[in-house]
């Protein structure tokens, strides 16, 4: 009868109102709380004592706004440069100076600083922070070395912050290990029914920053990565052939790079072979 359609067209158009306040809570929920998704920190105390098994000097940067940058040096004799290594979006460089040994074994200085609000690092974060804090520290290290001499690695999250400085400046090399297309490309994998764009706090567009970066680019990326799409990766160095290089690491994930024995090969082939070839 008409009257019982008219009570099931209430009963939708009740529905879909609920469901569409249940949805718009969660937008609301995502764009407040994102930091909580996007960031895992580590946050150490002031007094804390990093440990490692090889030299390093231990830093703090006051910022112009107020905030602080902690990171950690380690410096060798005769060095062919400094890596500036831009970690991941998790823990802090207690556990992330272990990486050290990687590039410190193939002849370079390295130097890691931990993001606000990660570690002993103070300050309120943003994109915008994110890419300054970078820079400022950047050109601290051409206080120490030749512009020619410094190899910005960025790892993971760190790949897109990475990719800005080198479109900034003239460093000796870009690498990129396990990048993504962009930030918020990359979220949309999972948050493909939240309009990401319009919420995201954090754009990084990666693929725009290669544009104007004119040293060599290195890309490392394990084709089994399900948290970055190996695809992201393979765009970027398909979208860059002219300066770019990819290096496949077969059956690698996100985390476990380090434990092949290509990545180590790869690293020396583009860390000290390369270096001496253009010598």
């Amino acid at each position: 009868s008409l009257v019982k359609r008219k009570e099931i067209v209430s009963m939708i158009i009740k529905f879909l109102i609920i469901l569409g306040i249940i949805y718009a809570g969660i937008l609301l929920f995502f764009y407040v709380f994102q930091h909580y998704f996007f960031f895992r920190p580590e946050v150490l105390p002031h007094d804390f004592q990093y440990k490692y098994p090889f030299p390093f000097e231990e830093l703090h940067f006051k910022m112009e706004d107020g905030g602080m940058i902690n990171g950690i040096h380690f410096k060798i004799p005769n060095a062919l440069g400094v890596v500036f290594f831009l970690k991941g979006n998790s823990k802090s460089v207690k556990g992330w100076g272990k990486f050290a040994k990687d590039y410190v074994g193939k002849g370079y200085d390295f130097f890691m600083v931990d993001y606000r609000g990660f570690g002993k690092s103070k300050g309120r974060r943003s994109e915008a922070v994110l890419y300054s804090d970078a820079q400022f520290l950047y050109k601290k290290l051409l206080e120490q070395y030749d512009e020619d001499q410094v190899v910005i690695l960025g790892r993971s999250f760190g790949s897109g912050i990475a990719a800005r400085i080198a479109s900034w400046n003239n460093p000796k090399m870009l690498i990129l290990d396990s990048p993504y297309y962009s930030f918020n490309f990359n979220m949309k994998r999972w948050g493909f029914w939240i309009p990401i764009d319009l919420l995201s706090r954090y754009k990084i567009p990666t693929f725009q920053f290669l544009k104007n970066v004119n040293c060599p680019i290195h890309i490392i990326h394990g084709d089994k990565d399900r948290l970055i799409s190996y695809r992201q990766g393979v765009k970027l160095y398909e979208e860059n052939e002219d300066r770019a290089t990819l290096y496949t690491i077969n059956g690698g994930s996100h985390n476990d790079l380090p434990e092949f024995s290509e990545f180590h090969e790869f690293l020396y082939d583009i860390l000290v072979e390369q270096v001496y070839e253009s010598a």
